[in-house]
């Protein structure tokens, strides 16, 4: 059966901007601006401000909705908390190289901006990873053996 109307809203903290156009969520911070589509989704995005508090608030609707599509509401706004969480916070990923047969070589270029990696599966190739201008690389000896 159709709900005639799904709604949930989210808080926007203090110190992160949000414009909303045509679907189109942009979310600026301290450490940057994200910009996240969902044009692929049958929502309606709206900022609204709370008048008892007046706090800045993200208003998700979805009127005549399925279940997949009431269920699209709480993945959007997870989707707006990560953008939120990575113009604030921000995200570290910690990687290590593993090989089982085939020594695997890295080396640290372009200005801790790209790395390039050597005799992966064996291969005579270089693989050359490139990365945005947000990201930076910072090498990690360990020592010990992983498995053990």
């Amino acid at each position: 059966m159709k709900a005639i109307l799904s709604s949930e809203t989210m808080d926007i903290p203090e110190g992160v901007k949000i414009k909303v156009h045509a679907k189109v969520i942009e979310v600026q911070g301290p450490r940057g601006t994200l910009v996240r589509d969902f044009k692929h989704l049958n929502l309606d995005f709206q900022l609204i401000k709370d008048e008892e508090t007046g706090l800045r608030k993200l208003k998700v609707d979805s009127w005549f909705g399925t279940r997949k599509t009431s269920a699209s509401i709480r993945t959007a706004l997870s989707h707006v908390e990560n953008l939120i969480t990575g113009v604030t916070k921000g995200y570290r990923y910690k990687m290590r190289f593993v090989y089982a047969h085939f020594p695997i070589n890295a080396s640290i270029t372009n200005a801790n901006k790209a790395i390039e990696i050597r005799n992966f599966l064996g291969e005579k190739r270089v693989c050359p990873c490139n990365f945005s201008c947000f990201l930076f690389v910072s090498p990690f000896i360990w020592f010990a053996d992983p498995w053990e």
